[in-house]
């Protein structure tokens, strides 16, 4: 987002909000991360006349934002030149309650007058259909409702609820608390209630970081991203989407825009294997429940790319004709047509995702040999998919092409079945997927190897570039010793890298030459440098990703790698699992200090 884009996420693992350098609710959508937007004004083009909730200062000139440590509420202060201050706190209950989690479909804001007297105005600016205005409507005394076709929602709140309804400025004289939730009557004291949620939010997310194992050097970066991965989990199936929003482009004007509030199996994996690697295993049993759902609807056979959260299969792509995009740059797109792909990596992030079932003693939740004869249907998929063309990790939607990645993932699945196999003792079925794990490594040893220029390629039929590749390291298909691998590596370096900033490939595509950078890309690079040798180059290019983020500490998926402006969707999870991984490669250990 460039310096006008600065974004704040709030969210409880059910619903989510970003919220504006203004402090403008402009984006969120009800009754989940997929549903319909009640604020649209991310994507409401230059001046959204709807689809937002502001709480403004009258005379506003300086506003500061910050988190409270260790947790995704917001803390906003606005101030005028005249000693006038207020400060707004954004949150969505999250918490243990009579044995379950709390995580209603509801936004909680606390406005304080901070200093002088403030005079504030409220606009909530609900919307409906993908865009149209959906105006309140007065319910007596204390709260007013707004229509909407999934659900009706319901702001109650201890402001006078006429000023807020008519938008008049009226002076803050005490606290003020609004909680916008499903339409039903709020029981207790609005106040102290709305108080309550908040301090057992807090101390809800604070126990939950408590519990991270993290590296000892750049620790706000990591739990940052580790909170905001988690904001992308569902957690009432355990899907994870690949970010909170749709339709941000990759570039301007680039009609790369794309709906990412699903579950891609891909993007999953990867998510999961970073906060593994920080011991939020709550996480990982939430996704492998999704996870074991999905194997069992496709009965064994085969598995799409992405899914919707409560697993839906088809998710159809149209658009949103009443909104003009972000920044204008239409069209916002409602669903991915990406469903319908055949991507054959996703056989081997299943197996990848599942592995550590069979061996963490931590888990509530052991793997055994039921569990391995599901995931045995997917890797059957994974074998009979090796030398198979697919769409690819980028999903190309024009070409096909036997990729190298997904030839790789393909192995893992083989491999990786081979150890779960070694580990419940099944020696006969160790032996068969060790050795199809060993025919898939010859294949691709000999398939995707070019003598000519010393590297492997993207495809097997052509001699391409690809960032993709990188990933053989930590897939242990390669060392990091390797010839092969490092002449890989110089050759992906000198095609594909702009000055800081790696590019998934230089090829063209379906919407012609990528212009972005794709900060994924960069990380993987970051992590192939260290682990062969570079590690003071891999420090400083790390060091230059964690300047690229935004006030809030996060990314997006793409960055212009001249300007350094940051694109496409937000927040992007890959992109925080880049920076997990890297700091806890790169990070001096705790030994140095204590």
């Amino acid at each position: 987002m460039s310096a006008g884009m600065e974004l704040w996420p709030i969210g409880n693992c059910h619903v989510s909000a970003l919220v504006d350098e203004a402090g403008r609710f402009v984006w969120a959508c009800v009754p989940r991360v997929d549903g319909d937007p009640l604020f649209s004004a991310l994507v409401g083009g230059e001046t959204p006349e709807a689809g937002f909730w502001d709480i403004a200062l009258d005379g506003v000139v300086r506003t500061q934002q910050r988190y409270l440590r260790n947790t995704p509420i917001l803390v906003t202060r606005h101030e005028d030149d005249h000693g006038n201050a207020i400060e707004v706190t954004d949150f969505c209950p999250f918490y243990g309650h009579s044995g379950r989690t709390f995580r209603p479909v509801s936004y909680a804001r606390i406005v304080r007058p901070v200093s002088g007297s403030p005079r504030i105005t409220v606009r909530l600016r609900a919307t409906r259909d993908w865009g149209a205005p959906s105006p309140g409507v007065v319910g007596g005394t204390s709260h007013i409702r707004y229509p909407g076709p999934a659900m009706t929602m319901r702001l109650t709140t201890t402001a006078p609820v006429g000023m807020v309804a008519e938008e008049r400025t009226f002076r803050l004289e005490r606290p003020l608390h609004f909680y916008l939730g499903p339409d039903e009557s709020f029981s207790g004291n609005i106040g102290r209630t709305v108080d309550d949620m908040l301090e057992r939010t807090c101390v809800e997310w604070r126990g939950w970081v408590r519990g991270l194992a993290i590296p000892l050097e750049w620790q706000d970066a990591v739990i940052r991203s580790a909170i905001t991965l988690r904001l992308c989990q569902h957690a009432e199936t355990g899907a994870i989407v690949a970010a909170l929003t749709t339709s941000i482009p990759e570039h301007a004007g680039s009609e790369r825009n794309w709906d990412y509030r699903y579950c891609w199996i891909r993007d999953a994996y990867y998510t999961v294997q970073a906060l593994n690697r920080l011991g939020a295993l709550d996480v990982l049993e939430g996704y492998l429940s999704y996870l074991r759902n999905i194997v069992d609807g496709a009965k064994g056979g085969h598995i799409q790319p992405l899914y919707g959260v409560l697993g839906e299969a088809r998710l159809e792509e149209g658009f949103a004709p009443d909104l003009p995009g972000y920044r204008g740059m239409g069209p916002v797109r409602v669903g991915n047509q990406a469903y319908e792909q055949i991507q054959h990596d996703a056989y081997g992030q299943i197996v990848l995702s599942s592995a550590q079932a069979f061996f963490d003693q931590r888990l509530f939740r052991l793997a055994g040999h039921e569990d391995f004869e599901a995931l045995e249907k997917v890797g059957e998929r994974a074998w009979a998919s090796r030398d198979q063309a697919d769409a690819g990790l980028w999903e190309l939607r024009t070409r096909q092409s036997v990729h190298t990645y997904s030839a790789a993932m393909c192995w893992a699945a083989c491999d990786r079945l081979g150890n779960i196999a070694g580990t419940l003792g099944l020696t006969d079925r160790a032996d068969l997927w060790n050795g199809r794990a060993a025919e898939i490594r010859t294949l691709i040893e000999t398939s995707a190897w070019r003598e000519e220029t010393q590297r492997l390629s993207a495809t097997f039929s052509g001699d391409d570039l690809d960032a993709s590749v990188l990933q053989l390291l930590d897939l242990r298909f390669l060392a990091p010793d390797d010839p092969r691998f490092l002449s890989t590596l110089s050759a992906i370096e000198e095609g594909l890298r702009r000055g800081s900033h790696m590019l998934r490939y230089a090829t063209e595509d379906d919407f012609g030459l990528p212009q972005t950078a794709f900060n994924v890309c960069t990380f993987w690079l970051i992590e192939a440098l260290h682990l062969t040798g570079r590690s003071d180059e891999a420090r400083a290019l790390f060091e230059e990703m964690l300047m690229r983020r935004t006030k809030s500490g996060l990314l997006s998926e793409d960055i212009d790698p001249v300007t350094g402006e940051l694109w496409g969707n937000f927040p992007q999870t890959y992109s925080l699992v880049g920076i997990i991984n890297c700091a806890g490669l790169l990070s001096r250990p705790w030994t140095s200090v204590r």
